[in-house]
């Protein structure tokens, strides 16, 4: 009886001393909050004193971008590092007089809300599981992508083009018409799916993204999954991420991979048309499902 109380009272005093050091580790936090906030009402001030916007997406988007990289190394899910991010922003948006600030700070589509999105981590990721959850025993029975790559390969290959290009126009038109992209003119860039054995060779010229010629040796290429692709292409998942997982990879010349990973990661989400983001997140949400799905009836056998 001694010898069970004895383990039940030390059992409970090293609770107590875990329960200590996690309220010191709170202590710190709040102490670091409130450092931040002092800082952030004298950016506030220096903004007034110079005449620039309060609002500052671009700052807003590098924040959390670095606060994924940062949680990466440590083992910190992607979802807690935006979420404690946010409601730091939210925090700092309210101190600087902006008062309609929404309770959800990463949103889908704002077109009709407060906020600008932010790049690389559109949220709503709750909702990209359970969309389609009422249909997992009918996504089950379908294929792989890499099932289907015989069917896509008897496709012509001037459909291919043709359809490829017409997305990257639709999709790229406005930075390519800004400007945005004059760094990757003329440089040959490689996309391979690697599921649907799909391989495209790009390169922008005269305005506008063009498919080279089969022939043509692509000087970066990514490659990855087709569902890892299109998380990348509507921003449901941070490249760093991606990268850092290994689900994409990045070959040849790395420093003009990385220069195009940044550039197309900094366009701004707006500016593609609503129905086509729309198009995309519902797409990507379903191959999600899709993927989630075979997984599950694999593993189940």
């Amino acid at each position: 009886m001694k010898s069970i109380m004895t383990k039940t009272e030390t059992s409970h005093g090293a609770l107590i001393g875990v329960r200590r050091m996690i309220d010191g580790v709170d202590d710190a936090l709040l102490t670091l909050i409130v450092a931040r906030r002092r800082l952030v009402s004298l950016a506030a001030r220096i903004k007034q004193e110079k005449g620039v916007p309060i609002r500052d997406p671009d700052r807003e988007r590098e924040v959390l971008r670095r606060a994924r990289r940062l949680g990466n190394r440590f083992g910190l899910p992607p979802a807690s590092s935006d979420r404690l991010m946010s409601a730091l922003i939210q925090d700092a948006c309210r101190q600087q007089g902006l008062s309609q600030v929404s309770d959800e700070f990463v949103v889908v589509d704002t077109d009709q809300g407060a906020l600008p999105p932010i790049t690389g981590m559109l949220a709503n990721t709750m909702n990209s599981q359970t969309r389609f959850s009422s249909y997992s025993r009918w996504l089950r029975l379908l294929p792989p992508p890499s099932r289907l790559s015989p069917f896509l390969r008897r496709i012509p290959i001037v459909w291919q083009v043709k359809l490829f290009e017409a997305a990257m126009q639709r999709v790229l038109s406005a930075p390519i018409e800004k400007g945005a992209l004059e760094m990757l003119s003329d440089r040959r860039l490689g996309i391979e799916v690697s599921d649907l054995d799909l391989r495209w060779v790009v390169v922008l010229r005269e305005g506008r993204m063009r498919v080279c010629a089969r022939d043509e040796i692509a000087e970066a290429t990514v490659r990855g999954t087709a569902t890892d692709l299109m998380l990348l292409a509507s921003r449901r998942e941070d490249a760093d991420t991606l990268f850092f997982q290994r689900r994409l990879v990045l070959t040849g010349d790395t420093e003009l991979g990385l220069t195009a990973r940044n550039l197309l990661d900094q366009l701004p989400w707006q500016e593609i048309p609503l129905g086509l983001r729309i198009a995309m997140q519902r797409g990507t949400d379903l191959a999600l499902a899709a993927r989630t799905a075979y997984q599950n009836r694999t593993a189940s056998n």
